[in-house]
């Protein structure tokens, strides 16, 4: 034996080469789980005896009490445990069949995982976040979070702890040898499953009696049928008639038959009807007619208009652009309460859509025929001011409830249009001219100005170089203000326009009362423009005057150097 007192030595080697060739001809290696025979018992030991083994690896008692073989085992029997070392430090074969059994339970558990199976065990404890449950075939310990415990909340889970049942495998960490699993799936599917088996009783055009009112919500209302199942009645499948909320006709506890209408396998939902129990109301559609008059009853009313009802369960829309010629931007519920009876005209009936339009303005007299009739275009007629805004007047006329567009522009023709408009407020009586109705557009456009004499009309009767006699108002550096002679308007005769000579161009050469002549430069009745000019008429009178061969010129014109120049040119040219 002294040989191997030197771990090194050639010998050693040689043994351990011969050993562990005799080991692997029987495949023992370190990592793997053997089963060993059980030779002896004692009270802190279990001995066993492994095939290839130099010597009988030994188990601690505790160990196996705590996995809860103790009280199983007897000599004579097989029993698993992870071979960890051949030989340590002492020389000794370390095994452990704690281990073995949890690789083994790890193994269960990732076929389970693979094979989507469920597993059974038992909650043990409680800990933060969820429960620790056991593997009842492996004793692994795995995590199940608290949102996976149940389907539905659970303020107590004592009922749970210590009881055998399935769980579902969600999450397997290899590296940290963790498991996660869930009650909650396992509940759900149940439910499902169980659920399936309840759907299939049923098929589409079947009649459930005394269904039993369970809840609602806007949408609809929910029923249960024979304390399996619970049902859909959707708002629009209540009643023929228009209804805002299933409060309005039931009430908890309440029993109804239904009619199954839709069965969804997939979501595992049944949707039932109510009103289809009954003779569908739009049948009766076809006792009505298109352009006719009849009584409706206001239903609902929203932003947009009033659902109506000719007969109980036949609604129909009135819209808020059909209620009123004139109050177009007007709150329906100003005009209509629900439970009013007002009359309508079918403007529509599409039977496909399963909708009937209706009109309440066209059983009134159209304000607009009324007004054309009596006020045609050119009319004069009185009216109030009714708004206003930055650019214009709202004119209420007469007593036909109908604003006619008064714009800025149309106030006056020689006042500021801004000015003018700050004359006038709400409420202010004035009389205006119709100049425009557009019946189609519902428009109406008016004037005030147009009911006196248009200035501008002082230039009917004239012509680009007519000459004018004019009146200086003012002068500046821009040109002279003046006002032609029996005419209401001002005009600008620029700087540039006072002569040809740019040493007479000066407005100072005027005194405001002046008189003097001037040509018309510019003039467009369309665009209600005209230009006058000095400069032209000096170039008219010019040419006429060396057309003439004369020096001498009539009227109240201007003496201009300029004129005799060309004369003394002209004569020298015409004496050559």
């Amino acid at each position: 034996m002294e040989i191997y007192k030197d771990l090194n030595s050639p010998e050693n080697k040689q043994f351990e080469k011969l050993l562990n060739s005799q080991l692997s001809k029987n495949k023992i290696e370190e990592g793997k789980i053997i089963d060993g025979k059980i030779t002896k018992i004692t009270d802190k030991f279990v001995f066993i005896f492994i095939p290839g083994l130099k010597s009988e690896p030994i188990v601690d008692i505790n160990e196996l009490n705590m996995i809860g073989l103790k009280e199983k085992i007897k000599i004579g029997e097989n029993i698993p445990v992870l071979l960890e070392k051949i030989e340590d430090k002492n020389g000794e074969i370390i095994v452990s069949a704690i281990k073995a059994q949890k690789i083994k339970g790890w193994y269960k558990l990732e076929q389970a995982y693979e094979d989507n199976q469920s597993i059974i065990g038992k909650i043990t404890s409680k800990c933060k976040g969820g429960v620790i449950v056991e593997h009842i075939d492996t004793g692994s310990l795995m995590f199940c979070p608290g949102s996976q415990i149940s389907d539905k909340p659970l303020k107590n889970i004592d009922h749970l702890i210590g009881v055998e049942q399935k769980f579902a495998i969600i999450k397997l960490d290899k590296l940290r040898g963790n498991a996660c699993v869930s009650r909650r799936q396992i509940v759900s599917t149940n439910k499902r499953e169980d659920k399936a088996k309840i759907i299939e009783k049923f098929k589409v055009g079947d009649i459930i009696k005394d269904a039993i009112v369970k809840g609602y919500s806007s949408f609809g209302c929910f029923f249960e049928v024979n304390n399996e199942i619970d049902v859909l009645v959707h708002l629009q499948e209540i009643s023929y008639s228009r209804v805002n909320h299933p409060d309005e006709i039931f009430n908890i506890g309440e029993k109804h038959d239904l009619k199954v209408i839709s069965i969804d396998k997939e979501k595992l939902q049944i949707g039932c009807s109510i009103k289809q129990l009954s003779p569908d109301p739009f049948e009766h559609i076809s006792n009505y007619e298109i352009g006719k008059e009849y009584k409706v009853k206001v239903d609902k009313i929203t932003d947009y208009g009033c659902f109506c009802s000719l007969e109980p369960g036949l609604s129909t829309l009135l819209h808020s652009s059909e209620m009123s010629w004139t109050k177009r931007n007007i709150a329906p519920k100003k005009l209509f309460k629900v439970g009013d009876m007002i009359d309508c005209v079918i403007t529509e009936i599409d039977k496909d859509k399963r909708r009937v339009a209706i009109s309440h303005k066209l059983t009134l007299e159209n304000p607009y025929d009324a007004l054309l009739n009596k006020f045609p275009e050119g009319s004069e007629i009185d009216g109030v001011i009714s708004s206003s805004n930055e650019y214009a007047l709202y004119v209420k006329l007469n007593s036909f409830d109908i604003d006619g567009f008064l714009h800025a522009n149309d106030l006056s023709y020689t006042n500021d249009p801004e000015e003018e408009l700050k004359k006038y407020k709400k409420g202010d009586k004035i009389k205006v001219k119709i100049l425009e109705i557009k019946k189609e557009d519902q428009k109406i456009r008016v004037g005030l100005k147009q009911l006196s004499n248009d200035p501008f009309d002082w230039f009917k009767e004239k012509k680009v170089n007519d000459i004018i006699t004019v009146q200086v108002i003012s002068t500046d550096n821009k040109g002279l203000m003046v006002k032609p002679e029996n005419c209401e308007l001002n005009f600008l005769i620029k700087k540039s326009n006072i002569a040809i000579n740019t040493s007479d161009a000066r407005p100072s050469r005027f005194v405001g009362g002046e008189r003097i002549d001037a040509a018309i430069s510019e003039l467009n009745m369309e665009k209600r423009k005209v230009s006058l000019s000095i400069k032209l008429l000096e170039e008219l009178q010019n040419k006429e005057a060396v057309t003439k061969f004369s020096s001498p010129l009539s009227g109240k014109n201007l003496p201009f150097s300029s004129l005799s120049e060309k004369l003394v040119d002209k004569k020298k040219k015409d004496d050559e």
